[in-house]
């Protein structure tokens, strides 16, 4: 059984139409409870009565922690990909309820097997969301690393430090000029990593027929529509071409590893993570969570001198995958499969070690700004150390500060919990003010002799380098998320939103006033495909005003409605969205002012036909 409780001020339902057959009756009335803790409820195949009264037993106990005597009961089929039939679910559905009625709490329920529209507030307190397990699903989820359970135990020190140095107590840090930052202080405090409301890029990548969850998978794997996989893609290639100029050499390494090799077992114990274990004949495997493992094999088998130092090694790993909790998992930001660009660094010391740390910053900030159109005031840093690596390294932390130009969150250790002794992100802030790290670093001081991997210094004498992780975009999905994201608070300030030109699926349509001119349009877009740019055709029987209104509404960049007036005179009048503007100009003009912004990424061609009329509809 899993549950998200959830405080809340008020909670408003309204049944919509049934999803079973066991669907109890309903009046499909709007209804409203307020000063209650609402309970999102999955049912297990394994679950049984005792579960369910263990379940209740604890949120009775939560209750009274929080003095609270209001209960509402709501099933949530959503919380698990693991569930009952609807006959057992909707029995132990009415024991969770008879049972807590029974305890002398005042339990209402929502309807069972219905689709509801619901609105929540939930209060602002830290004990106001919590996600529980029960039954096998809490056997599954005690399965998990060292590492996990002591970031659960984990007792930090919260500082904000600004420019001058000063590590600020966040409770005495004045925030009236830091909002945002503000934002991500109370999300990291909160640590509540539930979504109860779906964030606006969900909509946004099932409306531009970009991305939707796969059903006929695991939750949090996704499928990717055409137009999508042609932005992930031209991500990954910009991203690898980045870290290759840097310096990054690419392998490719397996998905899967020996759970009981003793390097990678020792390691799984090391890392925050959930992992998938697969069975094979008499043997256990684990699917990969980040690329370390197959780099590190690697790593340990190389020769490597002091001569190669830093050592860097770079896979795109399509894919990497962390069980995380299904309360969790929300569209792009959290997903049990994802990409990620994974490039570790081996340093002969700690010096050279903080020398390239200060690079791959530098390489990460350039890939946001460059790739995804972030400006720094659109995420925020954060840098997690020991005591022990802030006393012998105050001025390299500080130097981050100083790149980055604006006060960053701290988050201080009083010793060492992990293989690293320092991480810092780039955190975005999303529209319901949650946080998710894109770029990051760590430095790791175990894992080269975990692994054995060595270098030999001038004198032939082997060492144990220092271990730099980065993914300097974060998950490729991720970056997907902070541009719809982005968008969509574009939009709310009054501001159009938009892709990066370079990333638009379609950058230029051409809308012919009818039939006649829709092979002069074929010639235009032909010929600005060769110049590697995206264009496709609204040849569609519809309105003129209507065409134009559905190419804004796809975001394209640059509109251009043709006819005999554009045939005559060779200009074109192009509406562009970015500016709000039409402007008169010539195809070749065009091109010019399209490859500034173009020329110097990746490019790939249209991913759907060039004639609108002859497209499927991937979502409708």
């Amino acid at each position: 059984m899993r549950i998200l409780q959830l405080h809340a001020d008020f909670i408003e339902f309204l049944p919509i139409q049934k999803e079973v057959s066991e669907a109890e009756e309903s009046d499909r009335q709007l209804q409203r409870y307020e000063e209650i803790v609402v309970v999102f409820t999955a049912i297990e195949k394994e679950d049984t009565d005792s579960v369910a009264q263990e379940a209740i037993d604890s949120i009775k106990s939560f209750l009274d922690k929080l003095k609270v005597t209001r209960l509402l009961i709501y099933p949530y089929a959503h919380l698990s990909s693991n569930l009952a039939s609807p006959h057992t679910a909707r029995k132990l559905i009415e024991t969770l309820e008879n049972y807590a009625t029974s305890t002398g709490l005042y339990v209402v329920r929502a309807p069972f097997g219905w689709n509801k529209q619901f609105t929540i507030s939930v209060k602002g307190h830290p004990l106001a969301e919590q996600a529980r397990t029960f039954g096998a699903s809490a056997e599954q989820d005690q399965e998990e690393s060292m590492a996990l359970q002591a970031e659960e135990r984990l007792r930090s020190e919260w500082y904000i430090l600004n420019l001058e140095g000063n590590l600020i107590p966040i409770q005495d840090f004045d925030f009236k000029d830091s909002t945002n930052l503000k934002k991500f202080v109370d999300y990291e405090m909160a640590k509540a990593r539930t979504s109860t409301q779906i964030p606006p890029h969900v909509t946004l990548m099932k409306r531009l027929e970009l991305a939707d969850n796969e059903p006929g998978s695991d939750s949090g794997n996704l499928r990717y529509y055409p137009k999508g996989r042609l932005i992930k893609s031209l991500l990954e290639q910009f991203v690898t071409r980045k870290v290759i100029e840097y310096g990054g050499m690419e392998v490719e390494t397996p998905i899967m590893y020996d759970t009981d090799h003793p390097s990678l077992a020792s390691y799984l114990n090391r890392f925050p993570a959930r992992q998938y274990i697969i069975p094979s004949e008499d043997r256990s495997f684990f699917l990969r969570f980040s690329a370390c493992f197959g780099q590190f094999l690697m790593s340990h088998d190389a020769q490597i001198s002091y001569r190669h130092l830093p050592f860097r090694i770079y896979e795109l790993t399509r894919y990497s995958f962390r069980r995380e909790k299904s309360g969790e998992l929300t569209g792009l930001r959290r997903l049990r499969a994802f990409t990620m660009p994974d490039v570790h660094a081996m340093c002969g010391d700690m010096e050279q070690a903080l020398q390239e740390a200060i690079t791959r910053f530098n390489l990460s900030s350039e890939i946001l700004a460059e790739g995804l159109g972030l400006e720094k005031q659109d995420y925020e840093l954060a840098i997690r150390f020991t005591q022990e690596f802030y006393a012998k390294h105050k001025a390299f932390v500080l130097s981050l500060v100083n790149q980055f130009g604006r006060p960053a969150l701290v988050e201080m250790w009083p010793k060492k919990f992990f293989y690293f002794t320092l991480k810092w992100e780039l955190n975005f802030v999303d529209n319901l003010d949650k946080a998710s790290a894109l770029s990051t670093d760590q430095i790791d001081v175990e894992n080269a002799e975990r692994y054995d991997i060595t270098y030999i210094d001038d004198k032939g004498k082997k060492h144990y380098p220092i271990i730099l992780h980065c993914s300097p975009s974060g998950a490729i999905e991720r970056c997907i998320y902070a541009l719809l994201e982005k968008a969509y608070q574009d939009q709310m300030n009054q501001k159009t939103p938009t892709l990066p030109l370079w990333l638009s699926p379609t950058q230029i349509r051409f809308i012919p006033i009818s039939s006649e001119y829709v092979e002069k349009c074929i010639t235009l877009a032909t010929a600005l495909t060769k110049q590697q740019l995206r264009a496709d055709i609204d040849d569609r029987e519809l309105t003129v005003s209507n065409r134009i209104r559905q190419a804004e509404q796809e975001w394209i960049p640059y509109i251009i409605v043709y006819g005999k007036k554009e045939i005559k005179t060779s200009q074109m009048a192009i509406r562009k969205r970015n500016l709000g503007t039409i402007e008169s100009m010539t195809l070749n003009q065009l091109i010019a002012e399209a490859q500034e912004f173009t020329s110097s990424k990746p490019f790939k061609p249209l991913p759907l036909p060039m004639l609108l009329s002859n497209r499927p509809i991937f979502v409708g």
